[in-house]
């Protein structure tokens, strides 16, 4: 007995396709992930000579080697952790894959050219963002601790109650300022 394909019924061609579509979607979102955390390494971001500056800065730095032993990596700055904002910000990160590539900041000089343009574009991102990388890391709720001054800690309280940012007051503290523009 022939089952007639005009009846409407499932077939196991139909299954077939469907198990494959499925296997398909979780291997390309297997892809997806692994690429988007292979990208989030510190090595994968200073594989660009231009990266390689900032690179040594943040070696320089407080977030880099502190008394707590704590040790700041790319991503934990400049990529969200949820995954709507680290697309957003993946997507906007070739932009920088495509100046090294055409030469913009290839160089420690070019880059160097460009530093303040670039610095201002980080700056904007996280005062839009409410300086969300820097808060999973450093609390206002948590910064009222002995370790710090009085006027610091009147300071982060005052921040806290305006909404300011980290940004705000803190540019520079892992990487090098642009000059001053006169």
């Amino acid at each position: 007995m022939t089952r007639d394909p005009s009846s409407g019924g499932c077939s196991w061609r139909k299954i077939g396709l469907i198990a494959a579509a499925v296997f398909a979607g979780m291997v390309l979102m297997l892809g997806v992930i692994g690429g988007m955390e292979w990208t989030n390494r510190t090595e994968f971001c200073i594989s660009c000579h231009s990266m390689e500056t900032n690179y040594r800065e943040l070696q320089k730095s407080a977030h880099y080697t502190n008394r707590s032993g704590a040790h700041a990596q790319c991503r934990d700055c400049h990529v969200p952790r949820e995954w709507g904002p680290k697309l957003v910000r993946k997507l906007f990160a070739v932009n920088d894959i495509v100046s090294e590539i055409r030469g913009t900041i290839d160089t420690p000089e070019k880059y160097e050219a460009k530093r303040g343009e670039l610095a201002e574009r980080v700056w904007k991102y996280m005062a839009a963002s409410g300086s969300r990388e820097c808060m999973t890391c450093h609390a206002y709720e948590s910064m009222g601790g002995p370790k710090q001054s009085t006027a610091a800690r009147q300071k982060h309280q005052d921040a806290a109650k305006d909404g300011r940012t980290c940004i705000a007051c803190h540019k520079g503290v892992a990487h090098k300022l642009p000059p001053r523009e006169e």
